[in-house]
Order: C-alpha cells, then sequence, then structure tokens
C-alpha cells in the first residue's frame, strides 16, 4: 500500500512538473515578439490594380503568420510611379522610423520608364540598400524582387520611349541581382513569370497596364519560400 502511494505521488509530481513547463512554453509562444516587416518600393509592392488584402505584402504577411512565423506587416509606404529617388527621398524616412526586423524591396520600373541610366539606377540602389541594411539587426533580413516585364500588358508599349522593354527590364535586373549577390541577399526573380500575362488577360488588371490580384497572388508564391527561408530560424 505505502509503495502504491509513493508511486502515486511521483506521477502527481512529474505530471505538476511537465504541466509547468507547459504552460510556459505555451507562454511564451503566445507573448512571442512579431518579426516587425516593412516593405519598400512602387506600383508593384502596394499593388495598383487589387485591394490591399489583394496586395502579396498582406498575402506573404498570413501566410509566414499560418505557418508559425509570427510577423507584422508594419509599413507599406509604397507609391505608384516612385523610381529609386522618390523612394530615398519620401520611404526611406518611413523605414527608419518603422524600425524593421524584415523588409522586401521591389523598385526601378519608374527609373527605366523616366529613362533614368543603368549607372545612375545602380548607385541609387547601392544608396537604398546601404540604408535599409545599416537599419537591420541581421543584414541579410532583406530580400529583393526583380522587375516584372510591363511590356507584355496592352499598354506597356505606351511607356516604351520606342525602347525594347523586356531587354530594358532585363538590364536593370541584372543590377539588382548582380548588387544581391554582393550582399548575399535572396532575390526572388518574378520576371519570366510575368511574362505569362501576355497569354493570360486574367492576369492584368483593368487598367491593362499593372497586374492582377491574380497575378500578385502568384508573386506571393514565389516570394513566400524565400522569405520563409530567411526567417524560419530566427
Amino acid at each position: 500500500m505505502k509503495k502504491i502511494g509513493v508511486t502515486l505521488l511521483f506521477i502527481l509530481i512529474a505530471t505538476t512538473v511537465l504541466f509547468s513547463i507547459s504552460r510556459k512554453t505555451m507562454n511564451k509562444n503566445t507573448h512571442q515578439k512579431k518579426i516587425s516587416y516593412v516593405a519598400l518600393g512602387d506600383s508593384y509592392t502596394i499593388c495598383e490594380g487589387a485591394s490591399w488584402e489583394q496586395s502579396w505584402p498582406y498575402i506573404l504577411t498570413q501566410h509566414l503568420n499560418e505557418h508559425g512565423i509570427a510577423v507584422e506587416l508594419i509599413a507599406n509606404p509604397s507609391v505608384t510611379g516612385f523610381t529609386t529617388q522618390d523612394l530615398i527621398d519620401q520611404e526611406l524616412s518611413v523605414y527608419d522610423a518603422s524600425h524593421p526586423d524584415f523588409a522586401t524591396l521591389l523598385i526601378g520600373v519608374n527609373d527605366w520608364v523616366q529613362k533614368v541610366d543603368a549607372a545612375q539606377f545602380h548607385k541609387n540602389l547601392i544608396f537604398i540598400l546601404d540604408k535599409m541594411q545599416a537599419k537591420l539587426a541581421v543584414k541579410t533580413n532583406l530580400v529583393l524582387v526583380t522587375i516584372p516585364d510591363f511590356g507584355v500588358t496592352p499598354k506597356g508599349a505606351h511607356y516604351s520611349g520606342g525602347r525594347d522593354i523586356s531587354q530594358g527590364i532585363a538590364d536593370f535586373n541584372s543590377i539588382i541581382l548582380q548588387e544581391a549577390k554582393k550582399r548575399n541577399l535572396k532575390t526572388v526573380d518574378i520576371f519570366p513569370t510575368t511574362q505569362q500575362m501576355k497569354s493570360n488577360p486574367d492576369l492584368i488588371s483593368g487598367d491593362d497596364l499593372h497586374p492582377s490580384a491574380k497575378e500578385y497572388a502568384i508573386w506571393e508564391t514565389l516570394i513566400y519560400p524565400a522569405v520563409h527561408d530567411v526567417l524560419k530560424n530566427k
């Protein structure tokens, strides 16, 4: 009888200890600090032609949280028509004030449209990346996204200035890829995927220039794995 009593007491103590550990773990997860996320860019980051809830940064944030990575999108100051210089002048101050843990960058299409030369684009990109990385505790918590091929949209040619859009954007993207490689930053190349808009009008918004919500959702499926890989152990 004594032996049974001791055994029951041992089980009770062990159960109490395990419950206490479990509760502490649960509370730790519940109060886990969210990774603060800021998205910088132009129309392709604010997602012109779609709603806020249909934007890829919003979907990305939801997707990450659903898969156990606590992230909060705290700012998306992106503006349609912005160039790298506009981003420097108006978005970086928002970025700095936000004190992010993680960021994404998709910029450059309007530089090309406005005939900013490749050397100036590269110079501005370096300045932006320097500033963004300086604010991040983990310098590699920055994912770059390449510029889409807007030339395949019905109104894309209106903004070509007589130039080859696909080649011009590809040249700018090579600068983005080159700079990302130097800094050991992940880059998501959406350029090839966006060329599918040419044969599928459902992927283009009503303005015949910007992607539709369906296309932005496709981008997110490409961006998500890269971001998950960057943040999974944070």
